[in-house]
């Protein structure tokens, strides 16, 4: 991770931040409880996977815990792609104060292989001092930030405040992207906090400053009106599967870089650099396997495309036939470094994809989401107020780091609001293991950063005076 080091002077009071910490502390109990209550629910925004009512409780499970913190206008709202996002407003009564937008979503990956799990993946359970289950981190673990930060100030906001949760992040179905510009006025803030990324480690605090766009296409191969004998047509017939899996191997080289006809693929990251050993350890890479690409990890992570091959439709190996592929489909996700906007990106997968088909077999390639990569500003107030209140929490500087995942609505944040800081802050650092099996969250990082969003708005809010 690249990482700018920021220092600045602790001006909080000690014993402000002391006695918020120690009402942190009190309210730990009930972050457990209510985290493993939201974390319950199978809130996968899939209707193929999981019935779309478990999002519905999620959401007014959401709901119902921000207006028992004073959002007295609390509500969810239906956005242009189904999902339900929870909307609401708390005023503190001084008319001359800031407002601050506070962001999570409720939504989570699904659990992938349930057997790969080391405790039930919807059932909040401690490991080695770990609480782990699906959404913990990401981004449920956020939600309760949010809420214990609140609980800890108590009547004393100094704020007004606009809530929004959304339920159809992890699936980049736009909802509340498309949803945002015609609804302006109803989250217009100075500030934005989106809580959904995290720190360098724990007890490490950090914000996030970089973050990829990404585009996700859905190939389909064609090659036969339906399966056939591998003995009696094999040799002769087009295979469906194979043409694909040609296909796939055109999007890299043999060093592992991407490469899609028309998009960049030399640029060079500027910045701090990121250890190779320490992203192997934080990627889990295997002993003996190399790293790809030809530059270094910062490059590849912050400068140039990445493609993945995240699913394949075929037959599975346990019950497949002699028989010949008629038809295959891949879904791909491209991640796209600041700079490259995902229209031409995805255009220029698509028109690679159709030029390296062979045989004629029939492609269909169709982008299904996309959002553009970000990069804050961090020269605001609220940047300045998050930094000074993190150092004053953890005791140590501040880092600013780029982050490989994508948060499509950050962009449309800043074009809606271009006057607005946008600050990114979260519980996912590296161990988490969000979108994976085991995801998990360290419950002093949900301590650490709710008592940040805690002194973070006392100190914005007299620094706007």
């Amino acid at each position: 991770m690249s990482r700018r080091q920021v220092t600045l002077p602790d001006s909080t009071a000690t014993g402000e931040v002391e006695r918020l910490r120690a009402r942190v502390a009190e309210l730990m109990p009930t972050v457990r409880q209510e985290l493993s209550e939201l974390v319950a629910i199978p809130s996968v925004a899939d209707p193929r996977l999981f019935p779309p009512e478990e999002c519905l409780r999620a959401a007014q499970w959401v709901a119902d815990r921000f207006a028992g913190v004073g959002f007295a206008d609390v509500r969810l709202v239906e956005t242009p792609d189904g999902s339900n996002a929870v909307i609401g407003a708390r005023p503190c009564g001084d008319p001359d104060a800031a407002t601050v937008l506070l962001y999570a979503h409720y939504d989570v990956q699904p659990p992938l292989d349930e057997t790969a799990w080391r405790t039930p993946p919807f059932r909040l359970t401690e490991v080695e001092g770990r609480w782990y289950g699906r959404g913990a981190a990401d981004c449920k673990g956020n939600v309760v930030v949010h809420l214990t930060a609140l609980r800890a100030l108590g009547n004393d906001v100094p704020v007004d405040l606009v809530l929004v949760v959304e339920g159809s992040e992890e699936q980049g179905t736009g909802g509340l992207e498309a949803f945002v510009p015609g609804h302006a006025d109803l989250l217009r803030a100075d500030a934005i906090v989106v809580a959904d990324t995290g720190n360098a480690a724990v007890g490490h605090p950090a914000v996030t400053v970089s973050l990829r766009g990404t585009v996700d296409v859905v190939v389909t191969v064609e090659a036969l009106a339906t399966e056939r004998h591998s003995g009696i047509f094999g040799g002769a017939a087009p295979d469906a599967l194979a043409a694909l899996v040609a296909m796939l191997a055109t999007l890299r080289d043999e060093r592992g870089n991407t490469t899609v006809h028309g998009l960049p693929g030399t640029g060079v990251w500027t910045g701090a650099p990121y250890p190779a050993e320490r992203f192997r350890r934080e990627a889990g890479v295997l002993d003996g396997v190399s790293l790809v690409g030809d530059g270094t990890v910062a490059d590849m992570l912050w400068t140039r495309p990445a493609i993945t091959i995240v699913g394949i439709d075929c037959p599975p190996v346990v019950g497949s036939a002699a028989a010949i592929v008629p038809r295959a489909s891949a879904r791909l996700n491209l991640r796209i470094p600041p700079g490259v906007a995902p229209e031409q990106a995805g255009t220029a997968l698509v028109d690679h994809l159709h030029e390296v088909a062979p045989w004629q077999v029939r492609v269909t390639a169709e982008v299904q989401a996309s959002g553009p990569p970000f990069r804050a500003s961090t020269d605001g107030p609220a940047h300045r107020a998050m930094a000074a209140a993190m150092q004053a929490v953890y005791g140590r500087p501040v880092v600013e780091l780029g982050q490989g995942g994508s948060i499509p609505l950050c962009s449309v944040l800043a074009d809606t609001y271009p006057g607005a800081d946008i600050v990114l802050i979260g519980v996912e650092e590296p161990s988490a293991s969000i979108h994976a099996p085991n995801e998990s969250v360290a419950p002093e990082e949900i301590a650490d950063l709710a008592l940040t969003e805690a002194v973070f708005l006392r100190r914005y809010a007299a620094a706007r005076r």
